[in-house]
């Protein structure tokens, strides 16, 4: 076993559990004393944690805490279509500072990333960190996780192959990881929510779009290019709407964010739904929160527009269940919010279209964290990064 993998287990063992004592890490690693220890000295020489006083007793001699060090500081950086959100943690990610903030994803790479760079600087001056260890980024479109650039995302005009990982880590000087959002929201609820523990969970984003991230053992299943999980372009109807992408009939083009927003409007139009209607004259625009809302109110048309969208997104998860026989499916993203309905709906039709096998003892929940599973799972990311994980 080389040194950076003893390194990363001891690291990645004071990050989830906390300040232990030598023995403690002795028990939890299984390695020999004299190579533990020496790891332990080379850590505390290079700055990445300290002694931090004495272990309860176990009998006879007692041991001495290890815990990282405080001044250990992630960014972690989670981009939608239409929103920025940042956070610092320390360590052992828990939050130092966080800001949220609309952005349009489509003005372009170079001013979304020097907005980042920005918040980052007057969180520097603010004295939150001196320097950063890692970031970590989501973007909403495909991500070549090895070259760190986004490859022909469709809602990001300007990004393709943009060098985001390396512009970050000039900028910043520190190491800096990228990936698709809905892989690190899947990375963050299975760290800190509901899919704590689970080892072949999909976290399943419904937002603007439609993506999946998709664990295998507890490890993010990239495929070769890295766009596994791209489900919001499967087709479910071969004479359906154009999507974003090009093509006709894809998920996305029935449901998610913009198309709700779509169906809604024109349900406004048509006088379909007089709740609608007036939000519309008031507003000029409707959006999926307008839907949600009505629906709530008990609006009939926003109910049957949140069930179609279920059926359309239980019909592609059902495929996905026969396929891989996952452990549980989490719903997450903006249009999570739409509730019981749109959760109703996907389990009845994954329940009645899928083996018994795989869903005898199979949990489709909404997801725990809510919006902040992409700061979590990006800062997941980069203390991976940082403590010597081969990403």
């Amino acid at each position: 076993m080389s040194i950076i993998s003893v390194q990363y287990r001891l690291l990645r063992l004071l990050r989830d559990h906390g300040p232990q004592s030598r023995a403690q890490l002795l028990d939890r690693l299984g390695v020999p004393r004299p190579r533990v220890l020496a790891e332990l000295d080379r850590l505390v020489a290079a700055g990445r944690i300290l002694e931090a006083g004495p272990a309860a007793s176990r009998g006879g001699r007692r041991s001495t805490l290890v815990d990282l060090h405080p001044g250990v500081r992630f960014a972690a950086v989670d981009l939608g279509a239409s929103s920025l959100d940042i956070e610092i943690t320390d360590g052992r990610l828990e939050p130092v500072t966080s800001h949220t903030e609309p952005c349009d994803i489509r003005s372009g790479a170079s001013t979304v990333l020097d907005r980042v760079s920005e918040l980052l600087g007057k969180m520097r001056g603010q004295g939150h960190f001196s320097q950063l260890d890692a970031i970590g980024i989501g973007l909403p479109g495909p991500v070549s996780f090895r070259d760190g650039v986004p490859v022909s995302p469709p809602i990001m005009p300007g990004w393709d192959r943009y060098p985001v990982r390396d512009v970050l880590a000039r900028e910043h000087g520190c190491p800096v990881v990228v990936d698709n959002d809905v892989n690190i929201m899947a990375l963050g609820e299975q760290h800190s929510g509901v899919a704590r523990a689970v080892a072949d969970p999909l976290f399943v984003k419904i937002g603007s779009g439609i993506g999946c991230g998709v664990q295998v053992h507890g490890e993010i299943y990239r495929g070769t290019g890295g766009c596994a999980g791209d489900i919001g372009h499967i087709q479910v109807d071969p004479e359906g709407p154009l999507c974003s992408c090009g093509n006709v009939g894809c998920l996305e083009a029935f449901f998610g964010g913009v198309a709700l927003a779509r169906d809604a409007t024109a349900a406004a139009r048509s006088g379909q739904s007089q709740p609608l209607v007036a939000r519309l004259a008031e507003a000029g625009v409707l959006t999926a929160k307008d839907v949600a809302d009505c629906a709530a109110a008990g609006d009939a048309v926003c109910v049957a527009l949140i069930r179609a969208g279920g059926r359309r997104v239980g019909q592609v998860l059902a495929g996905l269940v026969s396929f891989m026989n996952p452990s549980m499916i989490v719903i997450g993203g903006g249009l999570a919010g739409l509730g019981h309905v749109l959760l109703a709906e996907i389990r009845s039709v994954v329940y009645q279209r899928s083996l018994p096998l795989a869903t005898g003892n199979l949990p489709i929940v909404m997801s725990e964290l809510g919006s902040r599973a992409g700061v979590v799972g990006a800062a997941v990311l980069a203390s991976e990064l940082a403590y010597g994980s081969p990403l």
